[in-house]
């Protein structure tokens, strides 16, 4: 395998139950030995990501001044701005090469959650940034959930098993920007070899290559999806709750040949979280004699803020 599988979710949404099956074992046998797939036929529309994209290369091309006055103290990095350096990966000390903007959650009246989700930043220079980016937002939480679903089937659970969760959860859509490299860089990559926190990971096709997934014989292949495709993976928290049988696999972005330091690069995944309150026990369907429970027990919440304190969003 040298690249990562492609799955139709019209596959899924389809009446025909060998086509639903099909789908079902298709991203979990995937999601069992690689950790990602490309999708198609998601529920973003082509217009929606041009707007996006546009918004977003809009809002990194503002003045840094502009830019930082949307860093909010306190909050850890879960709204608004993000500067440059800040993140790095687990285990690293140098800053990846990027700066980033996260939208968060705006939950519905009646989502009764265990905590209060931050707001989210409105920038004033850009009045379609804001709509545009939960709009996205949207459509990506749609397609997780659906996703979420064929993989509770796979895993012998109700189809529905994530809904409450995932709906109303502490997602993140994330735009970044690597911005071109000006000198060689001393141990830093655009993003350093890491796993995602959350249940999965939905990518829409980043502006330039760079995507790499470490395979189990430890080769690193290119991520490469079509144009129409989403590419999503299997984050930390599934993997745990799954105990290990959903593989939330290493992945990087590397730094482009030298030739092509002068591009920038843009890239928008939405990081599937589920409500903080959500258990991640391992699941009594994935433990058994060959496969002991590996985890203890714990929250979605406590699993992220222990998260974030190692990548250094959150200080100890």
């Amino acid at each position: 395998m040298n690249n990562i599988p492609s799955v139709d979710l019209a596959d899924f949404l389809s009446d025909d139950p060998k086509r639903k099956q099909k789908f079902v074992n298709e991203i979990g046998s995937a999601y069992e030995d690689i950790g990602f797939v490309s999708l198609k036929n998601h529920f973003l529309s082509d217009a929606l990501v041009a707007d996006l994209y546009k918004e977003v290369k809009s809002f990194f091309s503002l003045p840094v001044e502009v830019k930082e006055s949307y860093e909010i103290e306190g909050l850890g990095g879960q709204r608004g701005y993000i500067s440059f350096g800040k993140e790095h990966a687990k285990g690293k000390k140098e800053g990846d090469l990027k700066e980033f903007w996260h939208f968060g959650q705006e939950p519905s009246a009646d989502a009764n959650l265990a905590e209060d989700y931050p707001e989210n930043v409105s920038v004033t220079e850009l009045p379609d940034f804001n709509r545009t980016g939960m709009e996205a937002y949207r459509m990506l939480e749609k397609t997780g959930i659906y996703v979420l679903r064929a993989l509770a089937l796979y895993i012998g659970l109700d189809e529905f098993y994530f809904d409450h969760w995932a709906t109303n959860g502490n997602s993140i859509l994330r735009p970044i920007h690597y911005p071109p490299i000006q000198e060689e860089p001393k141990g830093a990559v655009r993003a350093g070899a890491h796993g995602d926190i959350n249940l999965i990971t939905l990518l829409m096709g980043a502006s330039a290559g760079g995507l790499q997934v470490l395979r189990k014989d430890g080769e690193w292949i290119d991520a490469i999806p079509n144009e129409d495709e989403l590419v999503i993976n299997v984050g930390d928290m599934l993997e745990r709750h799954t105990n290990n049988k959903l593989r939330s696999t290493i992945h990087r972005v590397i730094n482009p040949p030298k030739e092509e330091w002068g591009t920038a690069r843009y890239s928008i995944p939405f990081f599937m979280h589920p409500r903080s309150d959500m258990n991640l026990n391992c699941l009594p369907e994935c433990i058994d004699s060959e496969h002991p429970k590996a985890y203890d027990d714990i929250t979605a919440g406590e699993f992220l803020h222990q998260r974030l304190v190692e990548i250094g969003l959150i200080k100890k």
